[in-house]
């Protein structure tokens, strides 16, 4: 509302200001019927409604008036909203339609009055309905049904409301309360309404005026026209006028089913018109007891909320909440990662205990499988691999990486074990690219500082005893939470669905594929999407990302390495080393190496469909004999053979997978609909296409452009750190030296 009143006006005759309000009426199906939301909304209403309406009666200025005014009517509907009953939807949803009618009419009143007269003060503003007596009627009509004056729109809402208010059966005393709260909200809607017609449009002739008030041009009216001319006949007819648009209107908020109701002007003698005549009248004296005080300013503030500066409460609550986080972010955050780890995973810790304190665990019948010797030695090396990790994380972080590996083998064969063949490739593509990425990522850790002291000797030996209580207490958690959920049959399992209609609607008899690229396809997509915007996010990132100066200035015998190979990031010792390096994986056999692992990964993409495979395994495992061209080759051979440009990878990946979608829907299908066909070609025979194969190619190239360009990436920017070290070099005699 602070822009001008014309602009403002016209903005707010768009009810813009009801879109929270209609965010209730489309969620109240899903939420409405508990007591929590009846307490809530219903209490959050209530308040808002009277608050509104009071704090609008002692604003002096017009827009001010009309913004408090439409505070306590956003508040009437979502008291009515809270209430829990289909009539009283219906009630807001007619009073969303009656308040939008008056109150735009009445924002662009009052900016055709600021804009002829200069002011919008109250105070200095009256008579102006010898001066504008076309404006005058309009407004005097439009507050009229602001009011809830009768053969107004405003009056058969307003009704409505009352009637619901009556209805209502809690608690004794919310059943008088809220009929009382109702009517004191309307005898405070009476006086707002008079104030704005008679205070501005009777009386005196205004003299003190930055302009001589006149009436404006025709088009100026004209919106104020058609909304009041809508007031009455809505008003006078209201089922032939607005009840088939009420009727289209409420059926979604009430769930379809429409209760009874009469939208008739007359329905005799009742409690509801009992309450509104006691309004009007009640309105009235209380306009005429406050009439000399508004007029002569002596009520500069409002009554009994002169003390309370709403904007200064909410300013101290946002300062309030910064300092509460501040000193949250001081006590809880470190920029070291393991004490965030050990949060996490005692809040885990707890949140399960929590739950399960009253029911515990108990075991299922469902038939065990055998046991199996092999199956138990396969986890037995897993857990002395994990514990030799966890030991070798002080010493050499590179053995230890190789043994975390050798976890993540376990779990592979672990899921081949269980018949699982398409999670356990998919595991171990994942392992090495993992692998892969921790090893770029270890040239960032800084060096462990070494100190001998029993003090701290003691304190380190101290908390490597509470993370191995917390990780067996964590461990045989889940192994328990597992073993209970694997031990209990499954009644209501969706996979038989999907069992069922993977071959004859998917196309294919691999289950998971299918799942993953019809069932699931929408999911697939945003997938891939979220991983090429993680590459691309990596990629930006690095490119302006400049490591810390100790990190640049390395060790003598870490220099000496040659910077253009991403193979120094593996494994950055020592020239030596790095020969070594050379003569044990030689450079041609890795380029050998590649056209045999592209065929697999064209093997994996061509079977995917009705065999374990797909082409999130096969862009995985093709990105992964890109990767050993680099980490043996080094990065200048690769970037001069083979121009990759991954950046397209995912461009090509994203619209392959977006136009599969788009040509279901241009056939006339559902988004990402496949469809299967049979075609005999010569000396190939039967050939089974189906289109999620495009699909599927998308999900290919996404991956592979992905994972290259965040390694890639990684690798790059540790190349050109390397290469902002001061220069050395080694001769076969004399070691290093330094050089200009």
């Amino acid at each position: 509302m602070a822009a001008p009143t014309p602009v403002s006006a016209y903005l707010h005759s768009a009810t813009m200001v009801k879109a929270g309000v209609f965010l209730l009426a489309r969620l109240w199906p899903a939420l409405s019927g508990t007591p929590e939301w009846f307490w809530i909304v219903g209490g959050a209403g209530v308040v808002t409604l009277v608050l509104g309406a009071y704090i609008a009666m002692f604003q002096n200025d017009l827009k001010g008036l009309l913004a408090y005014s439409t505070i306590s009517h956003l508040g009437l509907i979502t008291l009515l909203l809270g209430l829990n009953r289909d009539l009283a939807a219906v009630a807001a949803v007619f009073h969303i339609m009656n308040h939008a009618t008056f109150k735009a009419s009445l924002f662009m009143a009052a900016g055709i009055i600021d804009h002829e007269t200069g002011s919008r003060d109250i105070r200095r503003l009256s008579g102006l309905f010898k001066a504008m007596p076309i404006t005058g009627t309009l407004a005097l009509v439009a507050s009229a049904a602001m009011a809830g004056v009768p053969l107004m729109n405003g009056f058969l809402s307003k009704e409505m409301f009352f009637a619901e208010t009556i209805d209502l059966s809690a608690m004794p005393w919310l059943d008088v309360g809220l009929p009382i709260a109702a009517t004191v909200a309307g005898i405070f809607a009476v006086v707002y309404s008079l104030r704005f017609s008679v205070d501005v449009f009777f009386g005196p002739p205004a003299k003190d005026l930055p302009l001589e008030p006149h009436e404006p041009v025709r088009w100026m009216r004209v919106p104020i026209e058609v909304l009041v001319l809508v007031c009455i006949v809505v008003g006078i007819f209201p089922q032939w006028s607005i009840g088939p648009a009420l009727d289209l209107a409420a059926r979604p908020v009430v769930g379809g089913a429409m209760p009874a109701y009469s939208l008739a002007i007359w329905h005799g003698v009742n409690k509801p018109l009992v309450m509104s005549m006691i309004a009007l009248v009640g309105g009235i004296a209380l306009f005429l007891l406050l009439h000399k005080a508004l007029e002569t300013g002596r009520l500069k503030h409002v009554p009994l909320l002169q003390g309370i500066d709403g904007q200064r409460l909410f300013q101290s609550l946002l300062y309030g909440l910064d300092r509460a986080s501040r000193r949250g972010l001081t006590l809880l955050s470190t920029h070291r990662l393991q004490p965030q780890m050990l949060l996490i995973v005692l809040a885990a810790i707890a949140l399960a205990a929590g739950a399960l304190w009253r029911g515990g665990v108990t075991w299922g019948d469902r038939e065990r499988v055998p046991a199996s010797f092999e199956f138990a030695l396969i986890w037995v090396l897993g857990c002395v691999c994990a514990i030799a990790t966890a030991n070798q994380a002080k010493f050499h972080r590179l053995a230890a990486l190789v043994m975390i590996g050798a976890v993540g083998l376990a779990v592979s064969l672990t899921f081949l074990w269980f018949s699982a063949p398409d999670l356990a490739l998919t595991q171990l593509t994942v392992e090495v690219v993992t692998t892969i990425l921790f090893l770029l990522g270890l040239r960032w850790l800084p060096k462990r500082l070494q100190d001998e002291s029993p003090r701290l000797g003691l304190k380190v030996r101290a908390r490597r005893a509470r993370d191995f209580t917390i990780a067996i207490a964590s461990g045989c958690g889940l192994a328990a939470l597992a073993y209970a959920m694997m031990t209990r049959p499954a009644p209501q399992s969706i996979s038989p669905f999907f069992i069922d209609r993977a071959l004859p609607e998917g196309g294919g008899t691999n289950v998971v594929n299918v799942m993953l690229v019809d069932f699931r396809g929408f999911d697939t997509m945003g997938e891939i999407t979220v991983l090429g915007i993680v590459g691309l996010t990596v990629y930006a990132l690095l490119r302006r990302f400049r490591p810390p100066r100790e990190m640049i200035e390395l060790p003598p015998q870490q220099r000496a390495v040659p910077p253009d190979l991403v193979s120094d990031l593996i494994n950055p010792r020592t020239a030596q080393d790095t020969a070594l390096g050379y003569a044990m994986v030689p450079a041609v056999l890795v380029r050998l190496l590649m056209p045999v692992a592209a065929v697999i990964s064209m093997h994996f993409f061509m079977r995917g469909h009705n065999l374990p495979g797909g082409g999130f395994v096969a862009g995985l495992v093709l990105s992964i004999a890109f990767i050993t061209q680099y980490i043996v080759a080094g990065t200048h051979w690769v970037e001069a053979h083979l121009q990759l440009r991954v950046i397209r990878w995912i461009a090509v990946g994203l619209l392959l997978a977006l136009g599969t979608g788009l040509g279901a829907l241009f056939l006339g299908y559902p988004f990402l609909t496949s469809h299967t066909a049979h075609f005999t070609l010569p000396l190939l025979g039967e050939i089974h296409f189906a289109s999620a194969l495009f699909f599927d190619a998308g999900v290919f190239a996404a991956v592979v452009g992905s994972t290259l360009l965040i390694l890639t990436a990684l690798a790059h920017q540790s190349v050109r750190s390397h290469r902002k070290a001061p220069e050395k070099t080694v001769t076969a005699t004399t070691g290093p030296r330094e050089v200009d």
